[in-house]
C-alpha cells in the first residue's frame, strides 16, 4: 500500500491586535539547537531590587539539605509585612524551558498576592538540564515542598493551604509535583495553578505543528527543551510523568486547578488535553484558553486587554481558594 500522506494543518489564527508592538521586537525562534542553550540563558533575569520595587514584601533564604545525597536546595521565602496567622503558602516553580532561569523568574504576580492578599510566597531554585536531567529539576522542587510542609509552623504558614504554582516549565513542574504529592502521600495541596504548562514531551498535538518557526517558544524549541531534560529519543520510549505529565495514566486525586493557556502557543492542545483528562476522572479544574495571546503574553505585553484578562482571573481563583 502506498504510505499515507503527512497530515496538514492549518495556519492558525493571528495574534490580538494588541500584542502588534511586542510582536515586532521579537527575535523569532530564540533556540534552534541545543548549542544555543546558553542564548536562553543570556537574557536578563529580575533581581531582587527589581522585585522590590514593584512590591513590597519581606524576604529571606533558606538552604535545605537535598535528600538521598542531592545538593541542597535554595528556597527565597517572600511575607507580607504585615503577617497573618497561619498564611496560605503559594509554592513557585519558575518557567525557563527546563535549562534556564532561576527562582525571581516570573515571580512578580505572585509577589502582588502577597502584598494584597496576605499569602506567602516560596520561590525553589532548581538544577537546570541537560547538565542535571530527569529527575533532578522535580526532585529539587520535591525536596522545597516537603521542608516547606514540614516547617509550616516555624514559618507561620498552614500547612493544609499550599498551592503550587508555575508557569511555562515551572507550569509543567508544578503539574508533576502535584502527581508526586498524591502518590508519596505528602504533603495533601490545597491546589495548582498552571500557566501555560509545558506538559507532554511527545510534540504531537496540532498546535505544537502549528506553531513550527512560529513565535518565541516553537516547536524546534520546544523538543530541545524536552531532549535536555530527558535525552535523544524521549519522544518514543517510556517517560516519568513527573517530568511530562502528560504521560500520567491517572489524572485522579488532584488538587483543585486552575489551568490557563494561549490559544497562540505550542502547549494549548496539550493543557486542553490534560483538563479533560481531569475531568473524566472527577477532578475540579478551571480552564481557561486565552484567544489571540502568545506564549508569555502577560510578561511580554502586561498592559494588553488579553494581558489584564488573564491576570484578573488568576487573582480571582487564588482570592478565592484563600
Amino acid at each position: 500500500m502506498p504510505d499515507s500522506p503527512a497530515p496538514t494543518f492549518a495556519a492558525p489564527a493571528p495574534y490580538d491586535p494588541s500584542f502588534a508592538e511586542v510582536l515586532d521586537l521579537l527575535p523569532g525562534r530564540l533556540m534552534p539547537s541545543a548549542a544555543q542553550i546558553d542564548v536562553l540563558r543570556g537574557f536578563p533575569t529580575a533581581s531582587l531590587d527589581d522585585l522590590r520595587a514593584a512590591a513590597n514584601f519581606d524576604h529571606e533564604e533558606r538552604t535545605v539539605p537535598g535528600r538521598d545525597g542531592a545538593p541542597a536546595v535554595l528556597l527565597s521565602i517572600f511575607t507580607p509585612t504585615t503577617r497573618r496567622a497561619a498564611a496560605p503558602v503559594l509554592y513557585h516553580v519558575h518557567g525557563g524551558g527546563m535549562v534556564s532561569g532561576d527562582r525571581f523568574n516570573g515571580v512578580e504576580q505572585a509577589l502582588g498576592w502577597v502584598e494584597r492578599l496576605g499569602v506567602v510566597v516560596v520561590s525553589v531554585e532548581y538544577r537546570l538540564a541537560p547538565e542535571h536531567p530527569h529527575p533532578a529539576p522535580i526532585e529539587d522542587c520535591y525536596t522545597g515542598l516537603v521542608w516547606l510542609a514540614q516547617h509550616a509552623d516555624d514559618l507561620g504558614v498552614a500547612a493544609d493551604r499550599i498551592i503550587v504554582y508555575g508557569a511555562s516549565a515551572g507550569g509543567g513542574l508544578a503539574a508533576g509535583l502535584a502527581l508526586m504529592a498524591r502518590d508519596r502521600a505528602f504533603p495533601t495541596l490545597a491546589g495548582q495553578l498552571l500557566d501555560s504548562p509545558m506538559l507532554d514531551d511527545r510534540n504531537g498535538t496540532v498546535s505544537s505543528h502549528q506553531f513550527d518557526d512560529v513565535g518565541i517558544w516553537d516547536r524546534v524549541t520546544n523538543d530541545v527543551g524536552w531532549t535536555a531534560l530527558l535525552g535523544e529519543g524521549h519522544a518514543f520510549r517510556e517517560v516519568s510523568p513527573y517530568a511530562a505529565p502528560a504521560r500520567a495514566s491517572n489524572l485522579g486525586g488532584l488538587p483543585p486547578t486552575y489551568l490557563l493557556a494561549a490559544a497562540g502557543e505550542v502547549f494549548r492542545d496539550e493543557a486542553v488535553d490534560y483538563a479533560s483528562r481531569v475531568w473524566a476522572a472527577g477532578g475540579s479544574l478551571d480552564l481557561h484558553v486565552y484567544s489571540g495571546a502568545m506564549h508569555s503574553y502577560k510578561q511580554l505585553a502586561p498592559d494588553s486587554p488579553v494581558s489584564r484578562a488573564a491576570a484578573a482571573g488568576m487573582d480571582d481563583w487564588v482570592s478565592r481558594m484563600i
